[in-house]
């Protein structure tokens, strides 16, 4: 029987699943977004994209809210075989030297764990 493998996509859905149910015991989590920037797309709907200041690199989430001495937490999300790419390393390496934590998260379960680690809470929940 063949396994189905789990898509980066599947991992943010479950990830933001867990962020809706999780949203009335912490409020805050009602700050962390998505940021649309990947993805294959119409070459006409990348260039209006592009002149709107979509950049590559630029991580999968946001969670906007300043904890532990950063100012926000951005999220790359990978599966566990995905590969950050150049411009998404530069990109984190720039977000993190002016106060941001900027993470690689292999699964939304990763994911969840930064983020309760960023909040001060531990995991386990």
């Amino acid at each position: 029987m063949r396994v189905a493998k789990v898509s980066e996509h599947d991992h943010q859905v479950s990830l933001m699943r867990w962020i809706a149910l999780s949203t009335p015991r912490y409020p805050v989590l009602g700050l962390v977004f998505a940021i649309p920037n990947g993805g294959a797309r119409h070459i006409k709907v990348a260039a209006k994209l592009k002149a709107e200041g979509v950049k590559k690199g630029i991580p999968d989430l946001f969670f906007a809210y300043p904890a532990r001495g950063h100012h926000g937490l951005f999220i790359e999300l990978k599966t566990e075989s995905g590969r950050v790419s150049k411009e998404q390393k530069e990109m984190i390496e720039r977000l993190s030297k002016v106060g941001y934590k900027a993470v690689v998260c292999r699964g939304w379960e990763d994911a969840k764990d930064e983020i309760l680690n960023y909040l001060g809470v531990h995991s386990g929940y």
